[in-house]
């Protein structure tokens, strides 16, 4: 693949410069909440949510389902633009399983996001076994006039850790949902997590070889961490999850990006949790702190993202 993908400072292909590279400006996603919930909560799939699960580690304090998002949007998009000098969005509704629920509540929502001026899309996080035919035909319309990512959450392409992790759907209805949502113009982001119980670098790198044979634009990648209130965290605590050591997901990461193809961008490569609720591990790094361990690991090695890949150009000063 052409290596004008990556960005030649970073040695992947970023998301910042996905965007920038299509709109021609910069843009920022800001988060939302919608006020939905999961159908893997709630008893339609499962109870209790996968074991790491407490939206609060992830998520803004200034986004809560009780602020209208019009509210939420204006804070968000002042921020971004206040701190990077972002001049459009794509509001992001993120909590929970933002397909979820009747059509007529994501019409009013995913209109109400669009409805700014300042707004260019919108990006959906959800689940694969919560895309109605309704929802999809919905989607596949506003994605005819704007920006529209759905964002899947998969982790990982191994049915015995979906089912130990209390996930409640599999790969193939992951498979399915990507088959489902291709050819509408809708944008694919893949969510993986490192260092489930059980899990090997190489179970977890033979993700990137399944996600070069679909039609998926960007992943976001992050550790397994646990936080309080969460199944996870007694399984810390009883011994039975260990966490992958700072060092151990670095190597992985930087292995990840060496043959993921490199037209597919990168959203989130860390995790990160808020210190009154974490539990472990404590690697006490920043976003943009771990972004550059990666950046520069990736300079140690003399590699870039997709650079392990048939037919890649094997000499740096081409990047």
């Amino acid at each position: 693949m052409p290596e004008s993908y990556i960005n030649k400072d970073l040695r992947f292909n970023s998301y910042g410069t996905y965007l920038r590279r299509r709109f021609g400006y910069r843009v920022s996603k800001v988060n939302v909440d919608g006020g939905f919930t999961c159908p893997n909560r709630d008893g339609t799939r499962g109870d209790g949510g996968c074991v790491y699960c407490d939206n609060s580690s992830f998520s803004p304090n200034s986004t809560l389902a009780r602020i209208p998002i019009e509210i939420q949007m204006l804070e968000g998009m002042a921020y971004h633009r206040r701190r990077l000098g972002s001049e459009k969005f794509i509001i992001y509704f993120q909590k929970y399983t933002n397909t979820y629920g009747p059509v007529s509540k994501l019409r009013d929502l995913y209109h109400r996001a669009l409805s700014h001026p300042d707004v260019l899309g919108i990006s959906v996080g959800t689940r694969p076994d919560s895309l109605s035919d309704e929802c999809l035909e919905l989607l596949t319309e506003l994605a005819t006039r704007h920006y529209v990512c759905v964002e899947l959450g998969l982790q990982s392409m191994d049915d015995a850790i979906l089912n130990r992790i209390n996930r409640g759907h599999t790969l193939a209805e992951y498979l399915q949902a990507v088959h489902r949502l291709s050819g509408r113009g809708i944008e694919l982001c893949t969510h993986l997590i490192y260092g489930f119980p059980g899990e090997t670098r190489r179970g977890f790198l033979r993700t990137a070889d399944l996600l070069a044979t679909l039609p998926i634009n960007s992943v976001k990648l992050h550790q397994l961490h646990a936080v309080k209130g969460t199944r996870l965290a007694e399984m810390y605590r009883q011994g039975e999850f260990v966490p992958v050591s700072h060092q151990e997901y670095l190597a992985t990461v930087c292995d990840f990006l060496e043959i993921l193809p490199p037209q597919i961008a990168v959203q989130r490569l860390y995790g990160s949790a808020p210190l009154a609720i974490r539990v472990a591990p404590n690697w006490d790094f920043k976003n943009n702190q771990m972004w550059y361990t990666v950046v520069n690991e990736l300079k140690r090695r003399g590699t870039w993202q997709g650079c392990r890949l048939a037919g890649s150009s094997s000499r740096v000063g081409n990047l």
